[in-house]
């Protein structure tokens, strides 16, 4: 799949009454938006995938990122083995090892050789009836050997709470051809303390995961920049705040370094749903 553009990240698309997320989307592709992209905690998550396509006639619907330790891979074939070839082509499955402290938790020692069973999930993936093709996924990669897997079994990668220098150092490791789509978490507000204080909302879930902290030490990041929901030079490269300037800025800066799709996750301090900031963004990015 060759994905462009620009897309919206959502948990609001993920969650909710069926008929406000389909609202959503209907909105969100009329205002341009490539593609729509969505969580995955378990649960059914395609049937959620299945609502945003049906709603959104022209983008693509992708799963940022469906876990592989909640999901048998023949049966993630299956169901979208039973679409239609329009369903199919605007599809992309994104698929992520999630963490040791998720995973474990309340199965202490499950969260083992993660790499392996990415592996094996692909080998899964391709041999089922019907097989869900490698130009039709994406790793959620972060480190070199899972980048590499990428770039061999995969259409390309979808990097999320990555700095622009991540984009880059991916690129170098994987195809020339191969899909960066990378999240980008966006603040709008100009007002460095009261923007920073709501990205450290997001921040804070995330500098407690190995997986992330572990790839931002690659570029500098250390110790100290993880503590207290994360340091103001850890949030000043992670997400995107200030006005619209300053969000056209970061996105371009993540084509800059190698990305094909950006998909912007809006933050907010009220965690409203961010229809107005969406509305706003496309004015700019689309």
């Amino acid at each position: 799949m060759r994905l462009g553009g620009t897309g919206v990240w959502a948990h609001q698309l993920r969650y909710g009454d069926p008929g406000a997320i389909a609202e959503m989307a209907v909105e969100l592709d009329e205002l341009g938006y490539d593609a729509l992209w969505i969580p995955d905690v378990g649960g059914d998550v395609l049937g959620s995938v299945e609502t945003l396509l049906r709603a959104a006639p022209r983008a693509v619907v992708a799963t940022g990122v469906l876990n592989i330790w909640m999901h048998e891979p023949d049966e993630i074939a299956a169901q979208v083995g039973g679409w239609d070839d329009a369903w199919k082509a605007r599809f992309l499955l994104g698929l992520g090892v999630s963490h040791a402290p998720l995973i474990d938790h309340g199965h202490p020692g499950r969260y083992n050789r993660p790499y392996s069973k990415m592996f094996d999930y692909l080998d899964g993936l391709d041999a089922a009836h019907p097989p869900l093709t490698q130009n039709a996924r994406v790793l959620a990669a972060l480190g070199p050997r899972m980048l590499e897997l990428a770039r061999d079994r995969a259409a390309g990668a979808h990097p999320y709470f990555v700095p622009p220098e991540h984009v880059a150092a991916a690129r170098s490791v994987l195809n020339p051809t191969s899909l960066i789509a990378v999240e980008v978490a966006v603040v709008l507000d100009p007002v460095p303390s009261s923007a920073r204080a709501t990205a450290r909302r997001y921040t804070a879930t995330y500098v407690n995961l190995p997986n992330y902290t572990n790839n931002l030490r690659r570029f500098g990041y250390e110790d100290d920049d993880f503590a207290d929901g994360g340091s103001d030079h850890l949030i000043d490269g992670i997400v995107a705040w200030g006005d619209l300037d300053a969000i056209v800025s970061r996105v371009q800066q993540m084509r800059d370094a190698g990305a094909d799709h950006v998909c912007v996750q809006v933050v907010r301090a009220d965690d409203d749903v961010p229809r107005a900031d969406w509305r706003e963004l496309a004015a700019v990015l689309l």
